[in-house]
């Protein structure tokens, strides 16, 4: 091979760069001797602080890498305006120079035109504060807090807008919001014109803006607020869709100003056509046989479509795979027209690779111990990535109430088919101070004070949180009552799922008796393990000192009352299985609760009997939001020996007695059952009772019911014949306000025992029924 000498005269060009490039390559970046800050315009951030912010420093090697990294650093602080950093020749290294422009500071913030709000209660919106840097994300935000709580109060047409008066020469600025309020816009009416396959009234019902009505003065309803009214558009939209109008138009609604400073509320809607479902497909299938999934599907030939019901398939075909470990799977819907007003769907499966639990990571607890968020976690290291099971595990967690937020994920590990479990919380405070006062028909007047703590630690002094046990104390005084409760539980025993509490108590009423005051005072202990979703048995003993006293007189006390003043040590166990299935403890719509107790008094002290009860509810779920609930029980009680000054009786505290709130209303608490000479209940050995209730909505957070109650208490041990019967029928109405549920019924009897005669009663409560 010959070579010319054009040829070697290439070449070495060729080899002399690429030569001078390598050894400029192995030179050693040159130090950073010093770093210079300049600031163009007034020092309102020290040197300290940007050099703090920055990579680049004194003594390391210079990197425009790093510089760049700095600039980005710097500006995230939200403190500079303008930024340049670069470097010049210093001896054998580099000085660097940061030249800079900072944001102004704030001097004083303004809120002008405020007259129908409390300017202080505006201020404590305010994150644009004086001495803060001067961010104008920060000032629009606020401007929205400040228009925000305007609205609120029902100031619909209030403008708000800010300005800001600079200083240069001192790097500082005044901020100003000046507010133009509006009248109080009141919402009197909602209508909706074009709604052509649907009533107003269901139209209503899917939307959260309500007129004013009686109870606008704690609902807030009636007030007209932004937010609320774009989410109301989404939703009448959704309802449309939903129902197979797939092209529906819903307008923003219309503020239409009547007289009197109210507003009716106005949509426009244009419905479109009603499309059906025609052909139902699903490709992709390897793991399950495409009949499997496809007998998961609800949505079918010939009905309405329903984006909801796809979106329910696509959850149902998930959770298939996912409990198998495919949390990679894709579910693809897709929709094509499949002729007049009807759409094919098709569901394509990307099934991806099945995964097994590598780690378990807790992240965000910094009080909650790793074992109290552990053991609610259903999935192990080794199991299959069960997506189901994880779905459960984060309803957990968040049934506990001990975090503000609950999020699972799965993240890739380095071996194949492995993946980590991530559990992220952000804990909330889990204790509360609560007094205040309450009525009711039966306790009368009574105030209260109370200390919970629901993530209690006992082993923890001090801070006394983070083991996952629930604390209580409570005293509440009252005109009919004094009780004292302390209590413990810790819910996964010796690290299994018993829970194990005790329980300090006093309690003194004056409402059992017209003629006798009755007090106790003890303590329990008891165990409680579940058998399944919705079993758990439980079992108590309780020791407790009982006293009846304060007999108004004995010439007007019988002898069955007479003879049971006094006071009585009772030692008793008591066993308890339990059936919930209700889908709420709170606004139950469905579901069955089942108890059933017995109790057997005699181990030491004064008393010696026994007893057993079968209680049930069920709720039966019925269009427009009603709901039909039964609710029973039977009951007795025996003695089995003698006990103090009654001798084979069974003690007055322990018989069983019926009326008033609780199971019939038509009559006066405790009322329903046998009585002295004097009128007075001293209750029976065995009772039955069934009421049946309807409620239904009137208005949000109110609705009616109405009911019937029936039932006896015969004085014999097992004696459930019906020759005592006591029924009555009444109406009521159940408010759901923010101091807790009220229930207020007014019952009127139409079936007497030999005991009883009554008129109507009102019976008033405040609180939940578990």
């Amino acid at each position: 091979m010959k070579f010319s000498s054009k040829s070697f005269l290439v070449f070495g060009l060729l080899f002399t760069l690429l030569t001078s490039h390598r050894l400029q390559a192995q030179a050693p970046a040159p130090v950073v001797k010093s770093i210079d800050v300049q600031y163009a315009g007034p020092t309102t951030i020290s040197k300290n602080r940007i050099v703090a912010n920055m990579r680049t420093k004194v003594g390391k090697a210079y990197s425009e890498q790093v510089v760049e990294e700095d600039i980005r650093n710097l500006y995230n602080t939200g403190n500079i305006s303008n930024v340049r950093i670069f470097g010049e020749p210093s001896g054998d290294g580099v000085k660097v120079i940061v030249v800079l422009q900072t944001k102004a500071m704030v001097s004083e913030v303004i809120i002008e035109g405020v007259t129908l709000l409390k300017v202080n209660k505006l201020r404590k919106q305010l994150t644009v504060k004086p001495g803060a840097q001067l961010v104008e994300a920060n000032m629009e935000q606020d401007r929205q807090k400040i228009l925000d709580e305007y609205q609120k109060d029902g100031y619909a047409d209030t403008k708000v807008q800010y300005k800001v008066d600079s200083n240069d020469a001192l790097g500082s600025a005044k901020v100003v919001y000046t507010v133009n309020e509006s009248g109080k816009t009141i919402i009197s009416a909602i209508r909706f014109e074009g709604n052509e396959s649907f009533r107003e009234k269901e139209l209503r019902k899917a939307i959260k803006t309500k007129p004013k009505n009686i109870l606008s003065f704690i609902t807030k309803d009636g007030r007209v607020d932004n937010e609320k009214l774009n989410e109301d558009t989404i939703s009448l939209r959704e309802f449309y869709q939903n129902h197979g109008y797939v092209d529906v138009d819903v307008s923003e609604p219309q503020i239409v100003p009547l007289a009197g400073g109210k507003a009716e509320l106005l949509y426009h809607i244009k419905e479109g056509k009603q499309y059906t479902v025609g052909k139902v497909a699903v490709f992709g299938t390897n793991v399950f046989p495409v009949e499997q999934v496809q007998a998961l599907l609800k949505i079918s030939e010939g009905q309405i479509f329903s984006p909801k019901v796809v979106k329910g398939d696509v959850k149902s075909i998930q959770d298939l795979y996912g409990a198998r470990g495919y949390v990679d799977l894709q579910v693809n819907p897709e929709t094509v027209s499949g002729g007049a007003q009807q759409l094919n769907v098709t569901f394509r499966l990307d099934e991806g690779i099945q995964s097994y639990v590598e780690r378990v990571n807790i992240v965000g607890n910094k009080r909650t111990k790793d074992k109290v968020i552990r053991r609610e976690v259903a999935v192990a290291p080794g199991d299959v990535y069960n997506t189901p099971l994880v779905e459960a595990s984060k309803q957990r967690l968040e049934n506990l109430r001990y975090f503000s937020r609950v999020d699972t994920y799965p993240s890739e590990t380095s071996i194949p088919g492995r993946k980590d479990l991530n559990v992220l919380v952000e804990e909330q405070r889990t204790g509360s101070f609560n007094f205040g006062a309450g009525f009711s028909s039966v306790d009368n007047l009574v105030g209260f004070a109370e200390i919970q703590q629901s993530n209690f630690d006992i082993t923890h002094p001090w801070d006394f949180t983070g083991g996952g046990q629930r604390f209580r104390t409570r005293v509440q005084i009252g005109t009919q009552r004094q009780d004292f409760v302390m209590s413990l539980t810790e819910p996964w025993f010796m690290d299994r799922q018993v829970a194990v509490g005790g329980e300090l108590f006093f309690h003194n009423d004056n409402y059992s008796s017209n003629v006798y005051s009755q007090g106790e005072y003890g303590f329990d202990i008891n165990v409680r393990k579940p058998l399944g979703p919705f079993t758990s048995v439980k079992f108590d003993y309780k020791l407790e000192e009982i006293k009846i006293y304060h007999l108004t007189g004995y010439g007007q006390v019988s002898v069955p009352i007479r003879q049971s003043e006094g006071n009585y040590l009772k030692s008793s166990v008591a066993g308890n299985i339990s059936y919930d299935s209700r889908d709420s403890l709170v606004r139950t719509r469905k579901g069955l609760h089942i108890d059933f107790t017995t109790f057997f008094a005699g181990l030491g002290g004064d008393v010696k009997d026994y007893g057993f009860a079968l209680q049930a509810t069920k709720f039966f779920p019925l269009p427009y939001d009603t709901v039909f609930i039964l609710n029973g029980e039977a009951a007795t009680v025996a003695s089995w020996g003698t006990n103090k000054t009654v001798g084979n009786q069974v003690p007055i505290f322990d018989r069983l007695y019926l009326g008033g709130a609780n199971n019939l209303r038509g009559f006066s608490y405790r009322e329903v059952g046998p009585k002295d000479t004097y009128g007075d209940p001293i209750g029976g050995n065995t009772l039955a009772y069934l009421t049946a209730e309807y409620t239904f909505p009137i208005i949000e957070r109110i609705r009616g019911a109405v009911f019937y109650d029936t039932g006896f208490v015969n004085a014999g041990n097992y004696d459930f014949g019906t020759q005592n019967i006591n029924s009555d029928f009444g109406f009521g109405v159940r408010l759901d306000l923010p101091i807790g549920p009220v229930r207020i019924d007014y019952g009127i009897p139409i079936e007497y025992d030999s005991y009883n005669k009554s008129s109507g009663k009102f019976n008033f409560n405040v609180g939940y029924q578990f």
